[in-house]
């Protein structure tokens, strides 16, 4: 990879070239994925930052690239050495300025496959010829905190390998990146050797855990950390075992995707070790001893033998390219799940109630006319009394009610709809999350037949709303079938009912709802779980689908009880049957109509519910992803990443508008140098290397 001068910058390998002069609007996708900003953008936002100016020319410093438009280092006692390495990685001349064209090359860069790679290989490359010598790497290296934790041995035979014996071989992009990916192991390696002089191939516990703290800390997560030494069972650990541990850590995507093989891509299904086992060597070179390690980890966290996929996220290191859906707002009510108290339950109650109730109001709103449909095709007598039918079929229904009383006849009934499903459907979510909630074990998976309770419970306390709410929904939808009747009002209907009267007909309302949501909720969470992606991720027309999917078996094994609903909540006209309770009505329609009544307005309703429903889920959990509140609970599966055509991007509250284009996988790459080959760098500056500075500024 090589840049030529400040007045063009090209991009060698993404086929991608800027030309300040020209002034093009580039708008092309690079490989990863990211779309590129455009050329007026770009110099919009560097003008923003930029603050050198030589002969006319804006220019930004180190600092203005780091610290001002990165939001890197914001502490006064920041380290300018690390700033000065950071923007190195844009300023390809090495002069110390970073020009226009340079900071539009760079913001190509970070648009390609390898970005990560290049990026830590121009930091290195301190002189901008493409190449990466000895003391350049040497130079580097020694100010990483890496470093001073290991003394790495720079006149080894590992670093002659590369450099040559003299140290004079200057090496090129390719394999300095294979280099930068060796060179961590082999500090792991020195390491080991520094904690067994005698050589005798064993370390104990405790230097052990020193090592992976030290030099391994990135790619420890909580749950690894803390359980070091119980994995190794206070015993002495084998250089094998040693060099296993690391190279698991290292290997923990494909890991997942083993388990994924051995799991028949289900991710709630425990595996056992001799499954996972078999899985690796049918795709992987994945070792035995490997296995028997990620056991003894996940044994550390709950011992029961099997595996399943949060297992593997738990202990697998936080990846550089980790990504969140964009966010609207970023809460965290609380530090950790430690710190959640009683109150902070109430609020996520509160805030998933609001949520839920917006959801429902755009799924009824969305499906409405069809519901009405559905409505009147289950009023629809067929004894012998009643005469010629009114309607033929769902779709004659559709056009005879345009014909005769417009588009508004479609949403006749809507407005004590709307004030009904916002608190019907979000008690609805809010309880199937809130009862789904106790019944997560520590590896965030819940037993089918909780899953089942949750959405039981769901659906009987929600008809405390949805009783009054349909009754005077029904009789509004079905007003309309009587030519020349007088006009009814939602009022009229309920000063007519009662307080009682609202509830007529709760007990079938109860027979079609709480099965409905029981049926509904599993099949809804097992449905997306097989939608998502390789990573765990939903996109949101997956959660359409899902929604819409798992509404279909429940709306339809539920119609009986909905058409035994409907019937008990209109008024019978003159000469229709009436019915005193749920089994007086079972028994009359099923001696006057036969069994295919309790059918009746199942396509309807299945064609409203399963719409609605996938409407209503997809827009509280994106809700919930744009509207984010960490209370320290349970997250929707799913929401965790976002996709932007290839890799995804980090996302935080803290993010910078300004970070266009490629830029907005700059944050994230920066700290894959850090989480991928360990190469931090210190935040601060030392006492002895503050007054150093302050020296040379006096």
């Amino acid at each position: 990879m090589g840049f030529n001068d400040k007045g063009k910058a090209a991009i060698v390998g993404g086929d991608i070239k800027n030309d300040e002069n020209e002034g093009l609007e580039l708008q092309k996708r690079g490989p990863s994925g990211l779309k590129r900003a455009s050329t007026a953008k770009l110099r919009e936002i560097f003008n923003k930052y930029a603050t050198k100016d030589i002969k006319g020319e804006k220019y930004m410093t180190s600092e203005d690239f780091v610290r001002g438009f990165l939001g890197l280092f914001p502490d006064n006692n920041f380290n300018e050495e690390s700033v000065y390495l950071l923007g190195g990685v844009a300023d390809t001349n090495k002069d110390g300025s970073i020009s226009f064209s340079e900071f539009q090359a760079f913001e190509g860069l970070l648009c390609q496959p390898d970005a990560l790679y290049k990026t830590a290989f121009q930091m290195f490359d301190k002189n901008g010829n493409g190449c990466v010598t000895y003391t350049e790497f040497a130079n580097v290296i020694q100010k990483t905190e890496l470093y001073m934790k290991v003394p790495f041995k720079l006149d080894g035979p590992f670093v002659e390998l590369y450099f040559g014996r003299e140290r004079n071989r200057a090496i090129p992009y390719t394999e300095f990146s294979q280099f930068l990916h060796d060179f961590h192991e082999e500090c792991a390696l020195e390491a080991f050797k520094l904690k067994d002089p005698s050589r005798t191939g064993y370390i104990t516990a405790l230097d052990f855990q020193d090592i992976m703290l030290n030099v391994k800390n990135h790619l420890l997560t909580n749950a690894v950390r803390d359980n070091l030494v119980q994995v190794a069972e206070g015993h002495k650990v084998s250089f094998p075992y040693f060099m296993a541990f690391c190279s698991l850590l290292n290997n923990m995507e494909l890991i997942k995707r083993v388990y994924l093989n051995a799991a028949g891509g289900n991710r709630l299904e425990p595996v056992t070790k001799e499954e996972l086992l078999h899985s690796a060597q049918t795709m992987s070179q994945i070792t035995p001893l490997e296995i028997d390690i990620l056991y003894q980890l996940t044994d550390a966290l709950h011992q029961n033998g099997r595996i399943v996929y949060t297992d593997l996220s738990n202990i697998a290191p936080e990846n550089y390219i980790k990504k969140i859906t964009a966010r609207l707002t970023d809460i965290k009510a609380v530090e950790t799940p430690a710190d959640r108290s009683a109150v902070t339950a109430v609020l996520e109650s509160a805030y998933r109630f609001v949520l839920g109730s917006i959801a429902g109001a755009v799924g009824a709103t969305a499906v409405y006319p069809i519901d009405l449909v559905k409505t009147r095709m289950q009023n629809q007598r067929s004894g012998p009394i009643i005469g010629e039918l009114a309607y033929r079929n769902s779709i004659d229904c559709f056009k005879k009610v345009i014909r005769h009383e417009g588009l508004v006849g479609l949403y006749r009934g809507l407005v004590p709809q709307l004030l009904g499903v916002a608190p019907e459907k979000a008690i609805k979510l809010t309880v199937n999350d809130l009862v789904r909630d106790k019944f997560f074990d520590k590896q965030g998976n819940i037993p089918g037949w909780a899953e089942v309770l949750a959405g039981g419970c769901a659906g009987g306390s929600q008809v405390i709303f949805t009783n009054p709410l349909e009754i005077v929904k029904i009789r509004l939808q079905v007003a309309g079938e009587v030519v020349g009747g007088a006009k009814v009002r939602a009022w009229h209907v309920v000063k007519e009912l009662g307080f009682f009267g609202l509830y007529k007909g709760a007990r079938a309302c109860f027979l079609r709802d709480i099965p409905f949501s029981a049926i509904y909720f599993p099949a809804y969470a097992h449905t997306k779980a097989a939608f998502a992606d390789e990573d765990g991720y939903n996109h949101p027309l997956t959660l359409l689908a899902a929604g819409a999917i798992a509404g279909i078996p429940a709306a339809s094994l539920v119609t009986p009880a909905d058409v035994i609903k409907t019937r008990l909540q209109v008024v019978a006209r003159s000469g229709q049957t009436t019915y005193s309770g749920v089994i007086d009505a079972t028994r009359k329609i099923m001696r006057e109509e036969g069994p295919k009544a309790f059918w009746k307005g199942t396509i309807a309703r299945v064609f409203r519910s399963s719409p609605q429903f996938g409407v209503t889920l997809v827009t509280y959990e994106l809700l919930q992803r744009l509207f984010y509140v960490d209370f320290g609970g349970t997250r929707p599966s799913g929401s965790e990443l976002q996709k932007i055509g290839g890799p995804a991007i980090i996302s935080s509250k803290n993010d910078n508008v300004d970070h266009v284009g490629g830029y907005r996988a700059c944050l994230p790459i920066l700290h894959g140098i850090e989480t991928k080959f360990g190469l931090s760098l210190p935040r601060f500056q030392s006492t002895l290397t503050a007054e150093a500075m302050k020296a040379k500024k006096l």
